[in-house]
């Protein structure tokens, strides 16, 4: 009679399966330490038209206070290069020590992604606990494949430019409306002008006539007057 075996194999199976499924995560987090103006490269497989997008932080050993702290004089270059087409350089981007950069792959095949830090001159060295003195700390959250990140981080960006939109097509309207209220009041003006010049000329001409019949009446009462006179 055959001895029955336990049933490991499907356990480690699944446990193997999971292994491999936190393995290829799309999102990777992790933190490492560089040495200032030496580039720290990683190499990653990407599909053909795979989004890549990361953020990252670059902290300076500060010698007085034995601690990493933010350096406005530090800076980060990223550069992302196509190892199969000859190191094809995609991004070539320059920044302050935190931020984040996105790049879709063009083509499929492994792809070489390095930072450097500059502005830090720090010396390396070794604490107690095993980790640098020194150097720069570089913090690295990076996501594969996805394009949730980007849509979560930029959704608010895009509320606020939509709502800008849409306060400079309300404040256009209002432009609209205050031109047309002023065509309307200057066309109302121009009326009212052009009534109140023709009643000043109408009234002129009134005067005039009224005038030349009082000097016509005074030269004809004078005519007489003259004349009455002679006779007597």
């Amino acid at each position: 009679m055959a001895t029955r075996k336990p049933a490991t194999s499907g356990v480690h199976t699944v446990l193997a399966l999971l292994a491999w499924t936190l393995l290829v995560l799309p999102s990777q987090a992790l933190h490492f330490f560089i040495e200032p103006d030496v580039a720290k490269c990683f190499f990653e497989e990407l599909p053909k038209d795979t989004l890549v997008v990361g953020h990252f932080e670059a902290l300076h050993f500060i010698e007085q206070t034995k601690t990493y702290e933010t350096d406005p004089d530090l800076g980060i270059y990223i550069s992302v290069e196509e190892t199969f087409d000859n190191y094809h350089r995609i991004v070539s981007q320059r920044g302050s020590s935190k931020g984040r950069f996105t790049f879709s792959a063009a083509d499929s095949g492994e792809h070489r992604i390095c930072f450097t830090a500059t502005g830090a001159s720090a010396k390396q060295g070794w604490l107690m606990g095993g980790e640098p003195a020194g150097g720069v700390k570089f913090s690295l959250d990076m996501a594969i494949g996805e394009t949730s990140n980007i849509e979560s981080t930029d959704k608010g960006k895009i509320q606020d430019l939509q709502q800008k939109v849409k306060d400079l097509n309300s404040r256009l309207q209002d432009i609209r409306r205050e031109q047309v209220f002023q065509r309307e009041r200057e066309a109302e003006f121009r009326d009212q002008s052009e009534s109140t010049n023709s009643r000043v000329v109408r009234w002129s001409l009134i005067q005039l006539l009224i005038l030349a019949a009082t000097c016509a009446w005074q030269l004809s009462h004078l005519r007489a007057f003259f004349i009455k006179q002679k006779l007597t």
